[in-house]
Formats: C-alpha cells, structure tokens, sequence
C-alpha cells in the first residue's frame, strides 16, 4: 500500500452524537468550498482524496521570510519591506505567535452555534500604529508575468486570508480589513543557476470581505449532520474521475460477462 495514500480511516470523523467540540481546520472549509461531496467523504465517512506531494522549496522560503521577520519583530522595527511600500507597522510581538503559526494548531475560535472548533496556522501578524492587527500571508511562485492575485484559482488564497482575520476578530483582537500578501517570485531570466535563486518579493494589499464565513459554517454542519451524500461537483476533478473510472469498471464487468472464457480488454490493451 503506497505510503501516501492509506485508504479509509477511522479518526478525526465527525460524529453526530458526539457532544464534544469538533475541530476544523481553514483548509478544511476551502475544502467544502470546492466540492461539498469530497468534504462530505473525508470528514463523514474517512476516505479523503490522495495527498498533494510537498512543496519543499516553498517550504524552505516559508521558513526564510518568518526568520527574517522575526529579527525585526525582536528589535521592534519596521521590515525594509513595509517601508519601501508605505506600511506604517512593524511585526507584532506575542506570547502566542509561535502556536497561531504551528499546523494542527494555529489561531482557534470555537463557533458556538454549531460546536465546531475553527482553526488557522497564519504565517505572520504585524500591527499599525494605531494598535490594529494585519494578517499576512506569504506565497512563493516562479513565472515570467508579473505576480497579482487576479487568477480564479487563487480565489482560496484571498479565502484564507479571511478566515484568518475573523478567526482574530473572534479572539477579541481588532484587525485591519486590509491583510498582506508577501509574493515572492522566483527570476528565471538569469544567465545560469551557480546554486542559487534569485526572487523578487511584492507586498500585495488585499481588503477582505468575512461576511460569508458565518454563513459557510452553518451550511457546512448541516452538510456533517446529513445522512446523505451531497451531489458531485461539476468542477471537481476528483468527482470527475471517481464517476468515469466507475463507468469504466462497469463496462468492463459487462463485457467480462458477456465474453465468458475470453481474455479482458483491459488486459488485450496492456499488451
């Protein structure tokens, strides 16, 4: 059995009679938000769709960026990066910072009417002077174009920069509309590699809207509490795949039964 995929599991599944808190976790709404079907199987039922691979080289400029900051953040100064693009803040000091940007952890907020404990691991938090908290978040890329957040696809990016304000904002903090985006784009315009690569880093304003979280989390339990599994997505890839590779192993068992004695197609079209 592949190491990255083991099948249905038996833990973190959402239990209906369960009284107590069920955790969940910001990537985990995007998921719904994709495919409400997909969300339903893995956190319903315990079959969720095969990992990604990790990112290792985003990883690595992650874990720079937090390493940079935090010798700002140390000496209570403004990172060159806010004062070349106006920001007037500096990176907010904390005795928690370090458990809002651990994973499995983060930033929570237990959302009463519904019992679900909603959690985020940020990548940074700075504060203007006026004592108002920016979320920020950082993101690694390598292309030719100019970095911007106007692909469809990042529409999960400016999802999950607002999950984090209101998961801020439900801690009792007051928190800036306007949250960070540190871009950091790989230059694939140099003459040779010599071991190194060189980025360009953007500071990219984003004002976020939190009106559809509270509205996204009701709906979301109701999707847990249901005993019927949503429709498929149109859009989902999984969803897609699940139902052609069904169609497929059905018309296979046909043909199977219908050429009793014969070899398979499958295996005359391996050969």
């Amino acid at each position: 059995m592949s190491d990255y995929y083991r099948g249905q599991r038996s833990r973190n599944i959402f239990d209906p009679n369960d009284k107590k808190p069920y955790r969940l976790s910001r990537s985990k709404i995007e998921n719904y938000l994709r495919c409400e079907r997909c969300f339903y199987l893995d956190r319903r039922l315990g079959v969720d769709a095969p990992p990604g691979f990790p990112f290792s080289l985003n990883a690595a400029v992650d874990h720079l960026l937090k390493k940079e900051f935090d010798t700002h953040r140390a000496k209570g100064e403004a990172h060159p990066l806010m004062k070349s693009y106006g920001v007037k803040a500096i990176p907010f000091k904390h005795k928690d910072l370090d458990k809002w940007r651990e994973n499995f952890v983060g930033v929570e907020h237990l959302h009463l009417p519904t019992n679900l404990l909603i959690t985020g691991a940020v990548d940074d938090v700075w504060q203007l002077e006026n004592g108002d908290l920016i979320v920020v978040d950082y993101k690694a890329t390598s292309k030719d174009e100019e970095v911007t957040l106007d692909a469809e696809w990042q529409k999960g990016y400016k999802n999950q920069m607002e999950i984090y304000q209101w998961l801020f904002r439900q801690n009792g903090f007051k928190v800036s509309p306007t949250g960070y985006f540190v871009y950091v784009n790989g230059k694939r315009d140099a003459k040779a590699f010599d071991g190194k690569l060189e980025f360009e880093v953007k500071l990219i304003p984003y004002l976020g809207d939190t009106a559809w979280i509270e509205p996204t989390i009701l709906k979301l339990k109701e999707c847990l509490m249901s005993e019927a599994i949503p429709p498929a997505s149109e859009a989902c890839d999984y969803c897609l795949y699940r139902d052609h590779a069904g169609t497929a192993f059905k018309n296979q068992v046909e043909w199977n039964q219908k050429n009793k004695g014969g070899q398979s197609a499958l295996f005359l079209l391996s050969r």
